[in-house]
């Protein structure tokens, strides 16, 4: 809590300074203040937090998991703590695992099982915020065929990575696929 605090007064401080989302600002924070720590000193950090972490996240109470955070960029919405916690923080580390393994040039191992799953959440949440017929045919070991509607609409066939990729504000984007999830 102590750290959460920490870094959104120094994000909010830059969002106002720079004109920048207060995703950035957070991002901006976190980067600037580790950036002087080798990789494996990071990697063991994580290690040792992670557990931590997941089990605080669990613990949060119903009254707060209910609070309303108004979130400024991708959208300009009102979420609650509860699902910037239960989705938001899964989808952002999964696209991040993403990113890592594209700028490495490391495999990215995919299952249905997992990331799956995490594909099939942003399907839904695309479906629900554009609310229009489509047929979807995702490729890769997390995609699968989801449809909404009467058969009508869009027939879109991409991977399912780069779907995801492209509704994150990191791919062109054309038709339904302008609608943005968020990670």
């Amino acid at each position: 809590m102590r750290e959460n605090m920490h870094q959104m007064r120094f994000a909010r401080a830059r969002r106002n300074e720079l004109g920048v989302s207060l995703e950035a600002g957070l991002s901006g924070v976190q980067v600037d203040e580790r950036e002087h720590v080798p990789a494996t000193d990071l990697a063991d950090r994580l290690a040792l937090i992670a557990p931590k972490t997941v089990k605080g996240r669990s613990r949060t109470p119903a009254p707060m998991r209910a609070m309303k955070i108004a979130i400024d960029a991708p959208v300009v919405e009102k979420w609650a703590l509860g699902y910037l916690i239960d989705i938001i923080n899964l989808r952002d580390a999964w696209m991040h695992r993403v990113d890592t393994a594209r700028a490495t040039g490391a495999d990215l191992v995919l299952t249905a099982d997992h990331d799956g799953r995490i594909v099939a959440d942003v399907v839904a949440e695309w479906a629900r915020r554009h609310g229009q017929p489509f047929t979807l045919q995702l490729a890769g070991g997390a995609g699968g065929l989801y449809s909404a509607g009467d058969g009508g609409g869009d027939k879109l066939t991409v991977d399912a990575v780069e779907f995801c990729s492209i509704l994150s504000g990191r791919g062109e984007a054309t038709g339904l696929l302008t609608t943005i999830v968020p990670f």
